[in-house]
């Protein structure tokens, strides 16, 4: 009997409570001491340690429901009863820490994940009584095996034990609030969540396989059981780019996400050994413009082991929207997301990741603007998104970032300044960027500003307002406007103020007019002096007010905003000839033809609803049938 060494006396209960947020974790734990000791016993073989072959290298798992145990079993290095009594006995004594400072200049890059202090005592957050049967591989003979059992205090017993090859066998005795990991779906489910890419076979129950005996048309089936391997030991990004194929990286995603139906529209392979160690795949997703934004779609490993796919806080914002793996030894096993966060190297390392995926673009970019354009409108989010939050980016995105106009042209910010030239530069030499929302919502505004000679882009993406307000501070002397956020003399206003036809008595009559026939809280009625060709009247909505609200809407911007009641301007041309002709009508008639371009102008901002839009239509078939 002894006691193990402890700095606390209440470490147990801390461990059973606290030591990880979630029980599961245990088998991550677990498992990964297993091919720490798997690849310890490698890497000594290939030092010259080890003489001969090593035999079968797996790790098996196996659940016995009769005696509630859950066993882990690994034919990795094993442990003699000095070893246990030193990395057992001893808490937070790192034994594959101590295996890599002393084979440094011999093992090289073991890949033994190390820093597993505590994860053995993980155990028994779920288990009354935990028990160890181990051979180390220095030893011959198989009495020379060691069991250990402890059940969650100090006292623990260590005695001779018997098995028959190298290796090690942790049996956990699953106490009763735990007995959902006695359950071959739930240790399945978590094997694949946790240790489905580990370098060495896992191997949980048996699988029926048919094979044929014999050749040709005499060739027979036949079924036979094979062990049930759960890893992938070898996944695509542990290897180079240059021995994958485009099939390669499309049948991982698969195995990534079984359940995905779109193919990703194309990936970026990360592979970077200094100054720290990364790797990864990850996969641009096709995101439709309106579409809600998925998250959590990057899985974080460390040395293969899984981390998270809570990543948020750990890779920039932007590239959580990305599909795929990050891994890199130098992120800290460790489930606190808090304590990732914070970590040197994890902050470190979503930098550069940024940097890669920023110049992977514009090599794509670069290399192929054909095929970057037709891939541009299923990615444009995820560049806006990165464009917005990280400011390293903004300034690499900009020679790749492409506007898209009214006629399907595609420039680059650069491109589209030398496009317009001074056309669309106001009085006071600002170039107004025109643009729409919806192409088809504002076909109006586009198609009025097409007469005047003048350009609109297509800006469509939930982000778009933020990215207006982020390019207008980036690029000098730009202004953007949409097109129906005023009448176009308005918005790229040339000279000063045109003339108006009205005298100061005539436009207060007409605004009074106007004004009585609808919703004073709602429409605020503007008599403008515009050229003859814009419309009699409009109903707009501002652009700083209507930017400001869409803002608000998906975050930034003013707060409260999104609570304000609709509202709107009415803008009445006192120098169309139509309000001529309103201003000579009588009465009835005036009252007719106002009613007429009030509605026309709420039909053009889909504002013509319920009685008001049956009125409109009911008077347009009763013109039809008096023509008739």
């Amino acid at each position: 009997m002894g006691k193990i060494n402890v700095t606390a006396e209440n470490i147990f209960p801390i461990i059973k409570k606290f030591l990880y947020s979630d029980h599961e974790i245990f088998l991550r734990e677990m498992i990964s001491n297993a091919v720490d000791a798997s690849l310890k016993l490698q890497a000594l073989s290939r030092m010259g340690e080890i003489k001969g072959e090593l035999g079968k290298v797996d790790i098996e798992v196996s659940v016995d429901k009769k005696k509630k145990t859950l066993t882990i079993s690994d034919r990795g290095v094993g442990m003699t009863a000095d070893e246990v009594d030193k990395y057992i006995n001893q808490v937070a004594f790192s034994g594959a820490e101590e295996f890599l400072q002393q084979y440094k200049d011999k093992a090289g890059d073991a890949g033994i994940i190390g820093h597993f202090g505590l994860g053995f005592y993980s155990g028994f957050m779920v288990a009354d009584k935990v028990e160890i049967v181990s051979r180390s591989w220095k030893e011959s003979d198989e009495k020379k095996a060691v069991h250990w059992s402890c059940q969650g205090d100090p006292e623990f017993e260590m005695k001779a034990g018997k098995r028959g090859e190298r290796g090690t066998d942790i049996i956990l005795h699953i106490n009763k609030e735990n007995e959902e990991f006695l359950e071959d779906f739930k240790i399945r489910e978590l094997l694949k969540k946790y240790c489905r890419f580990l370098p060495i076979p896992i191997q949980f129950g048996t699988k029926e396989e048919t094979i044929k005996k014999g050749e040709g048309d005499e060739a027979e089936e036949e079924k036979i059981t094979v062990p049930d391997i759960i890893n992938n030991a070898l996944p695509a990004w542990t290897k180079n780019a240059s021995e994958l194929k485009d099939e390669d990286y499309a049948n991982f995603y698969s195995e990534l996400y079984p359940m995905s139906f779109d193919k990703p529209l194309f990936h970026i392979h990360l592979k970077v050994d200094f100054p720290f160690d990364l790797t990864g795949i990850l996969y641009f997703p096709k995101i439709k413009p309106q579409m809600e934004l998925q998250k959590n779609k990057i899985q974080l490993f460390q040395n293969q082991v899984f981390v998270t796919d809570s990543v948020e806080g750990i890779v920039p914002d932007f590239l959580t929207l990305l599909h795929g793996v990050i891994d890199s030894k130098d992120i800290p096993l460790n489930v606190s997301r808090s304590y990732l966060q914070a970590d040197g190297n994890v902050k470190k390392i979503s930098g550069h990741i940024t940097k890669k995926v920023a110049d992977k673009l514009d090599e794509m970019f670069r290399k192929d603007r054909k095929e970057f354009e037709a891939n541009w409108e299923d990615t444009k989010v995820i560049v806006e998104y990165g464009m917005l939050t990280e400011d390293k980016f903004n300034e690499k995105a900009k020679k790749f970032y492409l506007l898209k106009d009214s006629e399907g042209n595609y420039h680059t910010l650069e491109e589209y300044k030398e496009v317009l030239g001074k056309q669309q530069e106001d009085k006071d030499g600002n170039n107004i960027w025109l643009y729409a929302s919806d192409a088809e919502a504002q076909h109006e505004g586009i198609e009025q500003a097409k007469a005047s000679g003048y350009k609109v882009l297509i800006l469509n993406t939930p982000l778009s307002s933020h990215l207006i307000q982020r390019m207008e501070g980036d690029l000098e002397k730009v202004r953007f406007a949409r097109v129906d956020s005023d009448s176009i003399d308005n918005l790229i206003k040339k000279d000063e103020a045109m003339p108006s036809k009205l005298s100061e008595e005539q436009e207060k009559q007409i605004k009074e007019w106007v004004e009585s026939k609808m919703e004073k809280d709602k429409f605020q009625i503007k008599v403008d002096s515009l050229s003859s060709t814009s419309a009699p009247l409009q109903v707009i909505v501002p652009e700083f007010m209507r930017r400001m609200k869409e803002q608000s809407m998906t975050g930034g911007g003013m707060m409260g905003l999104t609570d304000l009641p609709e509202s709107y301007e009415v803008l009445v041309n006192a120098n169309h000839p139509l309000i001529d002709q309103v201003m000579a009508q009588g009465e009835k008639e005036r009252d007719q033809t106002l009613q007429e371009l009030i509605d026309l102008a709420l039909l053009g901002q889909n504002l013509l609803h319920g009685a008001a839009l049956s009125g409109f239509i009911a008077r347009q078939r009763g013109r039809l049938e008096t023509i008739a």
